[in-house]
């Protein structure tokens, strides 16, 4: 199954409820992707542009989407951000796949 790397900050108003009522999100994180047939394989808040971030692995494109806007339509954030992840062995057989590319830069001549 593919892996996803969520980054996400949380709105001020989040941070107030959740400072109020501590709670671990990793838990209710886990039971999103869950739903979908995936997993939870980690969950981190820290400090700079994104207050967390979490890797996830889900059956598909469409499952994590769902998750991605199930969680980004929610209010509770104020950035959701997912990188889809590539194994250095689906990364070796892009590189081995553009090599058989005829590229040409906008400009050139050829």
């Amino acid at each position: 199954m593919p892996l996803y790397l969520s980054r996400f900050g949380y709105t001020p108003q989040t941070w107030a409820r959740l400072t109020g009522h501590p709670e671990d999100r990793a838990q209710a994180a886990r039971s999103y992707i869950e739903s979908v047939g995936g997993k939870l394989h980690g969950f981190w808040y820290a400090f700079g542009t994104h207050d967390g971030y979490s890797l996830w692995e889900a059956p598909d494109n469409v499952s994590m989407a769902a998750v991605a806007l199930a969680i980004s339509g929610g209010g509770a954030l104020s950035s959701f951000e997912t990188t889809v992840l590539l194994t250095v062995d689906e990364t070796l057989d892009a590189l081995r796949k553009a090599g058989q590319i005829d590229y040409r830069a906008p400009g050139a001549e050829g």
